[in-house]
């Protein structure tokens, strides 16, 4: 599977340099998408247990490790696109834990258009 935008990561990984076990998380969340044969969304599931599923069109969150740092991508034809990546804080400020906030986000940005 190709990685959209994976600078997202390296971002959030430049940031967070003093914590080991976040960046051993980041390195393996890379790695499970790029070296997975992931094809479905029962696949992703299985390959990333933490893969909550928050739009119908194939918009994941995904919690990496006890850091509480979420990923948001969007699921593809063997394309994962990162379009967001923060801490639990961040996810709570910019999406305030509702799924007609994080539609609402979607849409502004024009990932449903």
């Amino acid at each position: 599977m190709v990685i959209h935008n994976k600078t997202k990561l390296v971002e959030l990984k430049r940031k967070n340099q003093g914590n080991k076990r976040l960046l051993r998380a980041v390195d393996q969340f890379i790695e499970d998408l790029e070296n997975g044969s992931i094809m479905s969304t029962d696949e992703l599931v299985e390959v990333r247990r933490d893969a909550d599923r928050v739009h119908s069109r194939g918009f994941y969150f995904f919690d990496l490790h006890i850091h509480r740092t979420l990923v948001f991508i969007q699921l593809s034809a063997n394309k994962a696109t990162v379009i967001w990546a923060g801490t639990h804080q961040e996810y709570l400020k910019t999406f305030k834990n509702n799924t007609n906030t994080i539609e609402k986000w979607l849409r502004t940005r024009n990932f449903l258009n």
